[in-house]
C-alpha cells in the first residue's frame, strides 16, 4: 500500500548521539520524539541523512523527520524529502531552539533570517528560500560573550525541568493543530500569551 502524501513535514532540529540528546540545542528533536511517542510511531532511518515517521492527526496526514547530520547541515535532509514529498517549502514546519526567548516560551512563524542559528541557516540554503514556518521554543540567554556554543550544547538545568515538559507538550499540541488546519490556524494557540505560562 503506497505511503499517503503528508500535508506538511515537521522536522525537529537537533544533533544526533547520546550525549546531545538532553541539551538545549536539540529542544527540536525532544519535541518530535515526543509526538512520535504519544501518537505510537516509531521512526524508520534514511541511510546517514534522517529518520522519518507518519502520523495520522485528526484524519491528517504529517510527516515527521529528525536530520543525522549534524544541525550546521540539516537542511540537506529537509529538502531531500521535502522533494520527495513533492511538497513546496511553505508546507515545512522547522522546530528549533530560540535563545530570545525564555525557556518554557514557544512561538509560530513563517519565513525570516537565521538570526545566526546555523541549523536554520542551512535550511535557508538548502531550501533557496526564507519562506518556510519555524516553531521556535525558547532556551533563553544565560551566556555570556564567547560562550553560546558551550551553552546550547549543554543540558538545560535540573530546576527548568517542569518548564521544558511544559514546553515540549505545548509544541506537540501546536503540531496537532498544524497537522489538523494548518501553521496559520495552529498560530492562535503557539503565540497566545496563555501559552507561555509557567506549569
Amino acid at each position: 500500500m503506497p505511503t499517503p502524501r503528508p500535508s506538511y513535514i515537521i522536522a525537529g532540529l537537533g544533533n544526533p548521539g547520546e550525549e546531545y540528546a538532553a541539551t538545549r540545542h536539540n529542544i527540536g528533536f525532544m519535541v518530535v520524539d515526543a509526538f512520535a511517542q504519544k501518537h505510537g510511531l516509531s521512526w524508520t532511518r534514511h541511510g546517514d541523512l534522517y529518520e522519518h515517521t507518519q502520523a495520522r492527526v485528526r484524519g491528517r496526514v504529517i510527516d515527521l523527520i529528525k536530520p543525522l547530520t549534524y544541525m550546521n547541515l540539516s537542511g540537506k535532509a529537509i529538502r531531500k524529502h521535502m522533494h520527495a514529498c513533492g511538497l513546496q517549502a511553505t508546507h515545512v514546519v522547522v522546530v528549533t531552539d530560540e535563545y530570545n526567548f525564555p525557556t518554557g516560551r514557544i512561538h509560530l512563524k513563517a519565513g525570516g533570517s537565521a538570526g545566526g542559528h546555523n541549523g536554520i541557516g542551512s535550511v535557508i540554503e538548502e531550501l533557496a528560500t526564507q519562506n518556510f514556518w519555524r516553531l521556535r521554543c525558547g532556551i533563553d540567554r544565560k551566556f555570556g560573550p564567547s560562550e553560546l556554543v558551550d551553552y546550547v550544547l549543554s543540558d538545560f538545568p535540573h530546576d527548568e525541568a517542569a518548564l521544558v515538559q511544559n514546553m515540549i507538550a505545548k509544541a506537540c499540541d501546536v503540531l496537532a493543530d498544524i497537522a489538523s488546519g494548518g501553521p496559520s490556524s495552529a498560530m492562535q494557540r503557539a503565540n497566545s500569551s496563555l501559552s507561555q505560562t509557567s506549569p
